[in-house]
């Protein structure tokens, strides 16, 4: 499977995100760094994130909607507020059957129409429910679940379409592990109070769904303790989050007989042929769960396969249902995984649900109002800049040989940049709006991007394909495309302003560009060439080196903690960490091309290189709820806001130099001490 890598982790649609300027607010921003959120009576050098947003981080509460708070969230809310101005706009245009206002305005007011929907109760599902209890045995169920033109594979087979890795022109079906309801495989073993919590609210979760469908509550808890039975014997097949990193341990193309043999108990070329997936070769990327899979299934009660099939179906629609359907979804995904008191507004969850299932044709329409083509003009050029710095670096290494710095000179040369938005956009023809029937539009949603993703196996790969939607706060690099791409969501202040002096866009957008350009060469980009294939295009010698330093880096995030006593674990985050570091350099080099770096003017007190790194820092003024964190530390490739922000600076002499760093310092460490790869 491929490997994307974005610079923020959005779980289940909580974060969205922001501008500089509201439609009441036209006022020009003047002010673009927050002096009143630091805390001086820090030292720089004990803790640069604490300096420069310990007093914001004191004085701020965490909304009760929100599982944090800070850059991106406070994004997120402005954009979701001007999605929900283009939204309403659209609802009320009396736009033409099939046109994009159409499309976009009638899905939106479907999902605001909460008297049908609460009078539907779980009508919707009922003709599902019933196929699914009249399943006579584990073949007929797997049947089913290929046969499902909505959500191909169900519950058991974790499935896309993609790039081949090892010949990325070329798209391939691709299968990964699957088959649990929990975030990960330790959640099903671990036995501290917070885990064991999770597994009983868990239990409470699959029973009120059942007991919603008119099951009784005995019945229903007997099928939600098999359930939870069943999913535990197959997360014993699961790899870690840190052992998925591995592009080549994740990689195995199978044919059709070659699987077949090797998980003897699911007929694949039935399977398949039910899938209307017509290829004789399919992508594997952990084997061991289709072959736990295989195993159990002979030997697993009907019964339980048809409650695990169930309780997935119901689950995949709860938000979309009457309201104890939704709130009880919440309550165990929002609440007891991540913390989150509350539910948002309703508008803001159709507004998020109206961007994942139409995000092209909302895009076309948010561009077209927030983008403006000098934002993009000065983004591309920021990118060009990111791009000669990373040349330079590249060419000055003292660890790396001519002939792979002549490789990754010519992948570096290749990258595509993608700005704003895509050149060439979706076509949701097929999808059928109805303005009285949320739960048959996102079906309808479903259903086309289903059949448009598998309509492209074994075609040629479109490299115009976006994977984020315009109005998303994040950014990604994708290895296959060898491509970095910044939505126009993130191209807003305290990440972007066309405004805003050098150092501050260079030291927060900058460091974002530099980020997913580093990824490119990360532990896991590394490994891909200019076209995006996997392929090993390093000198031993100097992929021993790199593995040296990287080593280096995990062994430096394994030594953070939080909550108290809580490690990290600097594997599964080592991607995001090079890149941090990475990002942090390329981006510095980068301002030191222009003028204000030269320059001695002061702007709020700081220096132009002061002023980068705490543009830098603002970046990340971020808290979280400790459930949240909690979570993250066992699923999130990506380390908590300060160490994002302390962990590549104590690696930098720049940042020393410009705040004073000395021996004794809890920041401090020799150069010779340093990492540095990139």
């Amino acid at each position: 499977m491929k490997f994307t890598h974005s610079i923020l982790l959005a779980v289940g649609g909580m974060l969205s995100f922001t501008a500089c300027k509201t439609e009441k607010d036209e006022t020009t921003r003047t002010v673009f760094f927050d002096k009143s959120g630091m805390d001086t009576t820090i030292v720089p050098g004990n803790d640069f994130f604490s300096y420069a947003n310990g007093n914001w981080v004191k004085n701020t509460k965490i909304p009760d909607d929100q599982t944090g708070w800070g850059s991106f969230y406070e994004l997120s809310e402005e954009n979701h507020k001007k999605t929900k101005s283009i939204l309403e706009a659209a609802a009320t245009s009396g736009a033409a059957k099939g046109s994009t206002e159409q499309k976009v305005g009638d899905f939106y007011a479907s999902g605001m129409d909460t008297v049908t929907i609460e009078k539907r109760g779980y009508d919707p599902l009922k003709a599902e429910l019933a196929k699914i209890a009249g399943l006579k045995d584990y073949k007929e169920a797997l049947h089913y679940m290929a046969d499902d033109e909505i959500n191909r594979g169900g519950v058991l087979f974790g499935m896309g379409v993609g790039p081949d890795d090892r010949q990325s022109t070329i798209n391939r079906l691709s299968f990964i592990q699957s088959g649990l309801s929990l975030p990960e495989k330790d959640y099903y073993f671990k036995t501290d109070a917070e885990t064991v919590k999770v597994r009983t609210a868990f239990l409470k979760y699959i029973t009120q769904l059942f007991t919603l469908t008119g099951v009784d509550s005995t019945t229903a808890r007997k099928k939600a303790e098999g359930i939870l039975a069943f999913e535990t014997t197959l997360a014993k097949s699961h790899k870690a989050p840190a052992e998925l990193r591995d592009p080549i341990k994740n990689y195995h193309k199978l044919s059709v007989p070659e699987l077949t043999k090797l998980t003897p108990n699911i007929d694949w070329k039935s399977f398949l042929e039910t899938l209307t997936a017509k290829t004789d070769t399919v992508l594997v990327g952990q084997p061991e769960y289709y072959q736990a899979l295989s195993a159990v299934l002979p030997t697993t009660s009907i019964d339980v396969i048809k409650d695990k099939a169930a309780f997935g179906y119901i689950d995949f629609n709860a938000s979309l249902l009457s309201k104890p359907f939704a709130q009880a979804r919440f309550d165990f995904y929002n609440k007891t995984l991540y913390g989150q008191p509350v539910q948002s507004e309703r508008w803001k969850r159709i507004a998020q649900n109206t961007d994942t299932y139409l995000g092209e044709l909302l895009g076309q329409l948010w561009v077209k109002k927030y983008f403006t083509p000098e934002a993009k003009e000065r983004m591309l050029t920021l990118v060009t800049n990111l791009q000669k710095a990373y040349r330079n670096r590249i060419e000055k290494l003292d660890w790396m040989s001519p002939e792979t710095k002549k490789i990754a000179l010519q992948k570096l040369d290749g990258v595509t940049n993608k700005i704003g938005y895509p050149d060439k956009w979706k076509d949701y023809s097929e999808v059928d709006i109805k303005r009285d029937d949320y739960f048959g539009n996102v079906q309808s949603a479903r259903k086309h991007a289903t059949k448009e993703n598998f309509a492209k196996i074994n075609k040629t790969v479109d490299r115009s394909e976006w994977q984020m939607t315009p109005p998303e706060v994040n950014a990604y690099a994708n290895p296959s495309f060898n491509e970095i791409v910044f939505p126009a969501g993130i191209l807003q202040f305290p990440f972007f302003d066309k405004d805003a002096d050098d150092a501050i866009n260079y030291g927060s957008i900058g460091m974002v560009i530099g980020h997913e350009m580093t990824h490119l060469f990360d532990d896991q980009g590394r490994q891909y060439d200019v076209q995006g294939n996997l392929r090993d295009w390093w000198q031993k010698s100097d992929a021993d080196k790199f593995t040296t330093k990287a080593d280096q880096v995990v062994n430096q995030y394994n030594s953070y903690t939080v909550l108290d006593n809580l490690k990290l674990n600097g594997r599964l985050t080592l991607g995001e960490n090079l890149a941090d570091l990475g990002g942090l350099a390329i981006a510095f080099d980068a301002f030191r091309l222009t003028d204000q770096s030269k320059s001695d003017t002061k702007i709020d007190g700081f220096t132009p290189n002061q002023r980068f790194f705490l543009g830098f820092a603002q970046v990340w003024r971020i808290k979280i709820r400790d459930e949240t964190q909690r979570a993250y530390v066992q699923i999130d490739p990506h380390s908590p806001a300060k160490y994002r922000v302390n962990g590549p600076l104590t690696n930098f002499v720049p940042f020393y130099q410009a705040f004073n760093v000395k021996p004794g310092e809890k920041m401090y460490k020799p150069e010779v001490d340093q990492t540095r790869v990139w």
